[in-house]
């Protein structure tokens, strides 16, 4: 089934009337505008034509327009075009508290660079009281920005009665216009704004190109310099293909304003009556009178929102919320308009567009219907009626991504820190050094190790991720220099959302992964879970002599790391579709594999200490390596094994929300050379599943150790870093 498109406050698609009128300017008119021949009279012709086009929607004059690359440059132009140039006049600027981050994070920007900066609230219907921007005015204000109407709620604020407030006090008046221009009725003079944004492809034009209304005779600090480019307010060769798409669909939204606003509205209110005849309790965002004809924010009461959205499979939406295992992230839209908790965090953004039709809708209504009840708690749904086994992607049914989805380490410290230290002879490993296992002593040559291991989907295919998790738990076992000998299953399963046989698959790749390491899984516990989850307790022995614990380092020693790292952010990329399948394979066969080979030629060297790279990275690991060996460390960076394309998914902000929390939890122990950028330290900060071993060893056995790794197969060991100096724990990461 065709997926049905309700996220068209996101973007939209390109008009086919746009397209057309786009094309000779991408297949046959070339010129640039600034040029006097008859190419570049053609292509100047074109933009100026444009700038008449949008004007004509505005109700402005076509030298009031200026081109830009998006809604983002334009409120960047507006606010910080202003601040500048009337900063010898006053420093204060007015915003509201759901405006979008293209205006909320410059205003951010300003007010580290002297600026002063007032966010005035709203009503539980996402609405501005006009009299609460005149109480914050100061004798310095001079801007207030606020949006025409919200990105998220759609709730349209009343900026004529803004800007005379504005006006009557000598303040420039600035409107985020992205979401209502082409919707509703944009009249600048009506409205009484001096400066307007508009972003290209929320009106069916391409991405990438928008346009600042600057009122004649407000001047602009110029943000971009170079030539004298669109009357010397904005540097840079016209973008003659997109301005000529932007002119067009302004040409169409007034043409069709109103035959379009009744249409939308028609989808909107078919899909929320359709939805509240449904699902009685879900609370409608917004306004319920002034509000965008097209946008419709609902809470699900006790749902999580991206949950919802995965197993959406034939719809396209947004989220309100974003769950993970640690907290709940509501938008800065939802706080601001104080919605209850147990509803923020299942909010679902449907907007729907000019191509929705009334088909559907209907069949919108019924998946989505389906849909949350199953998730809603107490739901019965038989379960063979959901999904189809061979249609699962498990990732689709769990919010957290494994070891990323580990609770963060800053609150697990705080949780740990006040309860008692076991004081028994016995315990040889215990809470203390943050090992990965605990060891119990029997006799003097005998210890039990055990450790234990639970996790969400990181993977699509069930068997896989039973093998995973299976080899993550192995690893602490192995991490301790023991020999693991018996497992037990601990699961957690959704047995209303998915088919038994899934669990079943989970648990085959688990056993068959124990049997590769030569252990059996001798039984365990199962609860129903809201999403799917699986572990294994690992239970080893090892001489009590032989044991490997976090404090046990030397100075001197150099480190190595048996795996590349980069699980989190590929297992992220993975999920949203992003990866290749030579890379997801790659991936995959990494997590799945065993550290036993690592561990066993280990084993035959005077190792000082060991780690597993799992949930807390490789600087969170060896951060507790140094704490309880009380030394300090340098990493190369230059030197760490990397999975392919995770710089690039990296750079890309492609990070999970447990690899950010580990650089936070880090951050007193590490400095990082001025060099490094910010997505290198996510790599090494990211949250590892069944990630490799790492290693200290004294400085005359590494290289040999290396070199035995590398004959065993383990291609991927590096040396990666050294202890420095006795010390706290600090880790000085080099390029």
């Amino acid at each position: 089934m065709k997926t049905i498109y309700l996220d068209y406050n996101a973007t939209t698609p390109i008009d086919k009337e746009v397209a057309d009128a786009m094309r000779p300017f991408l297949e046959e008119y070339f010129g640039n505008p600034s040029s006097s021949h008859s190419y570049g009279i053609e292509t100047k012709k074109a933009v100026e034509n444009s700038r008449k086009q949008i004007a004509a929607l505005l109700n402005c004059s076509p030298n009031e327009i200026v081109f830009t690359s998006g809604g983002t440059e334009s409120n960047n132009y507006a606010i910080k075009g202003i601040a500048y140039a009337n900063r010898h006049r006053g420093n204060h600027i007015i915003t509201s508290a759901i405006e979008h981050p293209a205006v909320l994070e410059v205003c951010s920007y300003l007010e580290k660079n002297g600026f002063e900066i007032t966010i005035v609230g709203v009503d539980e219907f996402g609405m501005l009281n006009p009299d609460d921007v005149k109480a914050a005015i100061k004798p310095t204000t001079i801007l207030v920005s606020i949006m025409h109407a919200n990105n998220e709620v759609g709730t349209i604020q009343d900026i004529e009665a803004i800007s005379k407030i504005c006006h009557d006090n000598n303040i420039y008046l600035h409107s985020d216009a992205a979401q209502s221009t082409g919707k509703i009725p944009t009249d600048v003079k009506k409205m009484g704004v001096d400066l307007l944004s508009v972003a290209g492809h929320k009106i069916y034009a391409p991405k990438g190109i928008g346009v600042l209304f600057i009122r004649e005779g407000v001047k602009l600090e110029k943000l971009i310099h170079g030539a004298d480019h669109e009357r010397n307010l904005r540097a840079g060769t016209e973008n003659v293909l997109e301005i000529v798409g932007l002119g067009k669909a302004c040409e169409i939204a007034k043409r069709d304003m109103q035959k379009s606003g009744n249409h939308l509205l028609k989808m909107r209110e078919m899909l929320y009556d359709g939805l509240k005849n449904e699902i009685p309790d879900i609370k409608l965002n917004g306004h319920p009178e002034y509000r965008l004809p097209n946008t419709l924010s609902l809470s699900f009461k006790n749902v999580e929102a991206n949950t919802l959205l995965d197993e959406l499979d034939g719809i396209a939406a947004s989220a309100g919320a974003a769950c993970h295992a640690e907290n709940v992230e509501v938008s800065t839209v939802l706080q601001a308009m104080i919605v209850p908790m147990d509803y923020a965090m299942g909010t679902i953004r449907f907007s729907v567009g000019k191509h929705t039709t009334a088909e559907e809708i209907k069949q919108a209504i019924d998946i989505i219907a389906l849909t949350v009840k199953k998730l809603q708690p107490g739901s019965e749904s038989d379960n063979t009626t959901i999904v189809e086994d061979a249609d699962i992607k498990l990732t689709h049914f769990t919010h957290g991504l494994g070891c990323a989805c580990k609770l963060r380490p800053q609150a697990l410290e705080e949780v740990l820190k006040d309860l008692p230290i076991q004081i028994n002879p016995n315990i040889i490993v215990g809470t203390d050094n943050s090992d990965d296992a605990s060891v119990y002593k029997i006799n003097d040559d005998l210890a039990i190790v055990q450790s234990l291991d639970f996790f969400t989907p990181i993977v699509d295919d069930p068997y896989m991720f039973g093998a995973i998790a299976a080899a993550n738990a192995l690893s602490d076992i192995y991490a301790m220099g023991s020999k693991p000998l018996f497992g037990l299953n601990i699961v957690g399963f959704p047995s209303n959302r998915l088919p038994l046989s899934v669990l079943h698959k989970i648990l085959k790749g688990a056993h068959d992964k124990a049997k590769e390491a030569g252990i059996v899984v001798l039984g365990g516990h199962t609860v129903d879970d809201t999403e799917p989850k699986y572990g294994m307790v690992v239970s080893g022995i090892i001489n009590p002599a032989d044991i490997l614990t976090n404090a046990d380092a030397k100075l001197g020693d150099y480190l190595i790391l048996t795996k590349a790292i980069g699980t989190g952010i590929l297992s992220t990329a993975l999920k949203r579709g992003l990866l290749d399948d030579d890379i997801k394979n790659t991936l995959i066969a990494t997590m799945a594999e065993l550290n036993k080979i690592a561990a066993e030629v280990m084993a035959s060297y005077p190792v000082s200490a060991c780690t597993d790279v799992t949930g807390f990275g490789l600087l969170g690991h060896l951060k507790e390596l140094c704490e309880a060996s009380q030394l300090d460390a340098e990493v190369y960076t230059a030197e760490v094994p990397l999975l392919d394309e995770v710089e690039n998914m990296a750079a890309s902000n492609i990070v999970p929300g447990g690899t950010k929390d580990n650089l936070s939890f880090i951050a007193n122990n590490v400095s990082f050379d001025d060099e490094i950028p910010d997505y290198k330290k996510y790599i090494l900060a990211d949250a590892q599943t069944s990630g490799g071993l790492l290693i200290s060893i004294p400085a005359k056995y590494k290289d040999k150790l290396l070199s035995d790794l590398h004959n065993a197969g383990i291609s991927d060991a590096c040396i990666i870093g050294r202890f420095i100096n006795i010390g706290e724990g600090k880790i000085n990461v080099k390029l």
